[in-house]
């Protein structure tokens, strides 16, 4: 299955995209360009030119139409993602224009241009090309996804939760949605069903500390602080660094009467991630720890 890119993390600012220019590094693609280059290199009349020269200038304007498009799909498409979002959303809007991918194969246009959209604070536009993309390409799970995420930016988590089920129902195995729907029902309150997600995803990546430490967090928010502790150990384990880990362990710990270690644990907490710091709240020799969100 073809994969669309990543959501982004969130819309930045609100604003509206709408023609705007590109570095001077992406090149546009004007209509008719291959024959705007045969022509100012005079080779678009074959029967009055040499043909070795005609079919010389055929192939370097084929390459050069060729590289361009490339540099503009790839603007568009934003890969490392640092490509800034006026340009990428310009960049689709000529592929598009141009006609640079046909048939199904648009919908990583109109999926790379909504994430650009989405990005920069554009909700109106980043939504319709989302529903483009699903129009032409209805089966596709990361589109699903990729929307559902857009939904959850919004707060609207009922539309996110259909999607995320959508994705999820095309694809099983795919950890992200399995994922973003856990964190919606643990929001709501639906343990089991978060429990359940995260275990599947976990089975599918037994290797990704974020997993078993946001499962470690469902546990501990439906009270079962055994099994906090022993997910947070693992996430641990897998990723000494996880600050989040070490801090949800140590909530885990003090409910369960350990204070000592809970307390090692919160410290080592904040030291990775001093904003972690502004969930403790101290009266005396008391501490008490609020759970951040997830």
């Amino acid at each position: 299955m073809s994969q669309p890119p990543a959501a982004p993390s969130g819309p930045k600012q609100e604003v509206t995209i709408s023609a705007a220019p590109l570095d001077q590094d992406v090149t546009r693609i004007p209509p008719h360009q291959f024959t705007k280059c045969m022509s100012e290199n005079g080779g678009t009349n074959a029967a009055t030119s040499d043909l070795r020269d005609f079919y010389l200038q055929s192939a370097i304007c084929e390459e050069e139409l060729s590289r361009e498009k490339h540099l503009v799909i790839e603007a568009c498409i934003n890969r490392d993602g640092k490509t800034e979002p006026a340009i990428a959303a310009q960049a689709c809007t000529d592929s598009l224009d141009n006609d640079i991918l046909q048939g199904s194969m648009r919908f990583y246009l109109f999926a790379s241009r909504a994430a650009a959209y989405f990005t920069a604070g554009d909700k109106q536009h980043a939504l319709a090309d989302y529903n483009e993309a699903l129009r032409i390409a209805p089966k596709n799970a990361y589109l699903y996804y990729n929307r559902g995420v857009f939904y959850s930016a919004q707060a609207d988590n009922d539309a996110a939760l259909r999607d995320f089920d959508t994705s999820i129902g095309i694809n099983a195995r795919f950890v992200p949605a399995l994922r973003q729907r856990a964190k919606i029902y643990q929001a709501r309150g639906n343990f089991a069903g978060a429990l359940a997600d995260y275990s599947q995803a976990i089975g599918l990546e037994p290797k990704t500390a974020q997993l078993w430490c946001e499962r470690g967090y469902v546990s501990l928010r439906n009270q079962d602080y055994a099994g906090a502790v022993k997910d947070e150990a693992q996430a641990i384990e897998l990723d000494s660094k996880l600050a989040r880990a070490y801090y949800f362990r140590a909530s885990a710990l003090v409910n369960l009467g350990d204070r000592v270690n809970g307390v090692n644990d919160l410290q080592t907490a904040v030291q990775l991630d001093p904003s972690l710091a502004g969930f403790v709240k101290i009266q005396g020799k008391t501490a008490s720890l609020t759970l951040p969100p997830l």
